[in-house]
């Protein structure tokens, strides 16, 4: 019944004899000398990080990607052909590439450090007879642990005293009111974390009362242990880093191919092995885009500093893109649905009348009555002594007098009190319906007093069983006349119903518009939750989730099921309550693995592996610190409308991004096409390696300004992904156009004017480069240019640019450094006009596009 790590298997179903019996200790704890030899050979009660890698193999995880090779490549070969600016420009980005992805493979060490604070680092155990403090690493299985208010449990504790103790375990479970313990033994052999009341749980926060209990599982054996495991696991690549890598080897097999044609081409029309191979290899550096890096880090910190003006701090770069781009939301319900506290919604008496004298009464009979409600710590009593506009009815509560107490047990699951005002007495209770219905004989109707018959049995029951429909935590007041100052628990029976008390965690007042922008966005919503089914449920119809039974889910239902089945229920499911973090992280990697963009949202330890295994995990900042630490973007509003604004900011990124690919990867491929084929005919080579590289860099400048540009709106309303089929479609066919406008260039250059080699390479690097610039305009928008906003930077550095390449052939510089040449007057006319026809030609041919093509 041990099992792996000397940890008891269903230590809930047993007695506590049977308990003390397999760690082998008892009520009297353990000596001092056998509890140091546990130490000795269990380890400490610690979550220790296993395989930690190294700074070094973190780096070269981040070398294995064909476009950092590519562009690594790339930057060698510009050094070694003059081109220092460029190489150096292109390193710098890859290595910020590289430290950017460095930092963010320490996350999951972090956030099981983290984890560590869960754990006090003081406990009280009885050891040799004695109480003593103790570091809580040193506890070991078989150690007495005694609990007070506000101890954090060192250990997972199977309980044997309790005094009305109550554990609040919402950190671990997502559980919304403190849970009340016991020692019973509970029968089930598969009680899930929630139904094992005669258990502490590492982590978990004593609310009220006190207990003792022996250890029966430290460190990483500890539910709060093995929730830390799942930080250890290996992540899977987030869509956008999947869609990098794709891209990356795409872009790769294409270079490779083109290189390899146009030196085996060149080489065998004898144009010398040594100039064949450099043309071969300025033309792959030209179809690579050496600034991709850049663009990308710069539009994701354009978009990271938008979304940090509406309270959403990135804490990883590429989770922009994956912000924006997601499908899928699940999201947890306690403090991100719902506000995360407990509040007394109304009180009701069996005519639905919210009467004074009920709220009246469940204030006397609560743990605050002698402080007037300033000192409980019940989440109940405070939620009473919390409602708003009941300062009257507080008032009036100055002329009673306590008498006597029956206090709260699990057993009983009520409380009750003896008060006296003006010589007259009462025993109040206050408890759990399905205990205190049974004993009320009478209810209270409009002041009069009658017997509870069948009628009136029933309906009780079902306001009752509609009251939990709609998510409430449900409560029952109920009193008699007494003739005595002293009670026992034997006299709280022949009871007058008083009435309920109707607790709930309330929704946010803005989390139904923020549904309703989620909707909007094209993102599919799911709720994944440790509380009731009723209580998520109901969550879910008040923020506007219209969900049906076959989408309702529970952990039971999710138990030892394959991977098989639990993809089936994470994509239909809508709703998945009373779910362990295990399942959580199940259900999210699932969905990862079906093919969504998921994310994540919670702020709880018990959310930490599945923020982990989303591709954007989602934190809030008064959440716990491992949540915060395992997830890529931490909210510092718990404002569900602030999300909805980030994932605007996010798409915006990813068409920002989307607009450099498309218009790089097609302009290059065709000006480099067109090289690779006018080498086959030309006796010489059209433009020299350093014309390329000049081409290639002069052109991408102003596509840095694309981080600032404005994305049509169209573009926002549903989430998009990086389409490798679109891509290569919009390179061949925008390539081809580009290529047809370069020959329509070049032709008459060679057979009509029969220009010099050098005049025919100025005037081919200036059509090319303006060509390109150009384009910008209209590729980056699916609109008509003219209807679609364009940023102001993007028009300054085109303008810039072009005047650059202009001023080129008259230069010294543009002359000596590029071998540039004055070109005659029609050469400028024809190189001119022929890119503005080119724009049109991409304007008109990009509807038929995007009419056969686009998503």
């Amino acid at each position: 019944m041990m099992g792996p790590g000397n940890t008891i298997e269903t230590p809930w179903r047993f007695t506590i004899d049977k308990v003390f019996s397999l760690v082998k200790s008892s009520k009297k704890g353990l000596e001092n000398s056998e509890a140091l030899q546990r130490l000795k050979n269990l380890g400490e009660n610690n979550i220790e990080i296993s395989q930690k890698r190294t700074a070094t193999s973190i780096v070269f995880a981040q070398l294995k990607n064909w476009l950092i090779i590519v562009l690594i490549f790339a930057s060698i070969v510009s050094f070694l052909l003059g081109e220092k600016l460029d190489s150096i420009v292109v390193l710098a980005t890859i290595f910020l590439t590289v430290i950017f992805g460095y930092f963010q493979e320490q996350k999951a060490e972090n956030a099981i450090e983290k984890l560590k604070k869960y754990i006090t680092s003081r406990t009280r155990v009885l050891r040799s007879g004695r109480w003593s403090e103790i570091d809580t690493r040193e506890v070991v299985l078989g150690d007495i642990v005694n609990l007070r208010i506000g101890d954090r449990v060192p250990a997972d504790l199977r309980l044997f005293e309790v005094d009305l103790l109550s554990i609040d375990e919402s950190i671990l479970t997502g559980e919304s009111i403190a849970v009340v313990k016991q020692i019973e033994v509970i029968v089930s052999h598969q009680a899930e974390s929630y139904e094992q009341k005669n258990i502490a749980f590492a982590g978990s926060f004593v609310e009220s009362g006190v207990g003792k209990g022996v250890v029966i599982s430290t460190g990483e054996d500890t539910y709060l242990g093995r929730t830390a495991k799942f930080l250890e696991t290996k992540t899977q690549l987030t869509d956008f880093q999947k869609d990098i890598k794709n891209f990356s080897t795409f872009l790769f097999k294409v270079i490779m191919l083109l290189t390899i044609f146009v030196f085996a081409s060149n080489a065998f029309l004898n144009k010398g092995i040594f100039n064949s191979f450099l043309f071969a290899v300025a033309l792959a550096v030209g179809i690579a885009p050496e600034l991709l890096p850049m663009i990308i880090t710069v539009t994701l910190s354009q978009g990271a500093l938008s979304m940090a003006k509406r309270k959403v701090v990135v804490k990883k770069l590429i989770a922009v893109e994956d912000f924006g781009n997601m499908d899928t939301l699940c999201t947890d319900k306690t403090g991100t649905l719902t506000e995360g506290v407990v509040v007394l919604s109304s009180y009701k008496d069996f005519r639905g009348e919210a009467k004074d004298e009920i709220l009246a009464d469940a204030l006397l009979c609560s743990s605050g009555f002698s402080s007037i409600g300033k000192n409980t710590s019940n989440q109940i009593d405070k939620a009473l002594w919390d409602k708003e506009d009941i300062s009257s009815i507080k008032h009036g509560l100055k002329t009673y007098k306590i008498l006597d107490e029956n206090e709260f047990d699990f057993e009983r699951r009520m409380m009750s009190v003896v008060v006296e005002d003006k010589g007259k007495k009462w025993l109040i209770v206050k408890g759990a319906p399905e205990e205190l219905l049974d004993r009320c004989k009478y209810v209270n109707e409009n002041e009069e007093v009658n017997l509870i018959n069948k009628e009136k049995s029933g309906l009780l029951l079902k306001q009752l069983t509609n009251f939990e429909d709609d998510g409430y935590r449900v409560v029952v007041v109920a009193k008699k006349k007494v003739n005595k100052n002293e009670t026992t628990i034997e006299d709280e029976n022949d009871l007058v119903f008083e009435g309920w008390l109707l607790f709930e965690d309330p929704v946010k007042e803005d989390a139904g518009e923020a549904i309703k922008m989620f909707k909007n966005l094209g993102i599919d919503i799911k709720i994944i939750s440790g509380d009731a089914v009723k209580i998520v449920e109901n969550v879910a119809k008040k923020v506007g989730l219209n969900i049906g039974k076959d989408e309702i889910f529970n952990g039971k239902m999710l138990a030892n099921l394959d991977e098989i089945k639990i993809a089936e229920i994470a994509k239909k499911g809508k709703i998945f309550a009373r779910i362990t973090p295990e399942q959580k992280y199940h259900l999210v990697s699932s969905l990862n693995q079906e093919g969504h963009v998921v994310a994540y949202l919670g702020d709880g330890v018990n959310d930490a592996p599945a923020l982990r295994a989303a591709d954007v995990g989602i934190a809030v900042d008064t959440g716990a610190e491992v949540a915060k630490e395992a997830a890529d973007i931490v909210l510092l509003s718990k404002d569900l409308k602030v999300l909805a604004e980030g994932i605007e900011s996010g798409r915006k990124t990813f068409g920002n991004i989307t607009k450099y690919i498309l218009n790089t990867i097609s302009a290059n491929y065709g000006n480099m096409f067109t090289v690779a084929a006018a080498s086959l005919f030309l006796p010489f080579i059209p433009l020299l390696p350093k014309q390329i590289l000049l081409n290639n860099f002069i052109s991408d400048v102003p596509l840095l300004a694309l981080a600032t540009d404005n994305v049509d709106k169209s573009f926002i309303k549903k989430p998009r992904r990086w389409n490798l089929k679109l891509i290569s479609r919009f390179m061949f066919y925008f390539g081809l156009v580009s290529s047809i406008f370069d020959f329509a260039t070049i032709l008459p250059l060679i057979f009509i004017w029969k220009v010099s080699p050098e005049v025919f390479r100025t005037a081919w690097f200036i059509e090319s480069s303006l060509s390109e610039m150009l384009v910008t305009f209209t590729i980056r928008t699916r609109l008509v240019f003219f209807r679609s906003a364009v940023s102001k930077l993007l028009v300054g550095l085109s303008v810039i640019s072009i005047l650059v390449v202009i001023a080129l052939p008259f230069s010294k510089y543009g002359r000596s450094l590029f071998d540039f040449r004055s070109m005659p007057y029609h050469v400028w006319l024809w190189v001119i006009f022929i890119p503005v026809i080119y724009f049109i030609a991409v304007e008109i041919i990009k509807n038929y596009f995007y009419a056969k093509f686009g998503d």
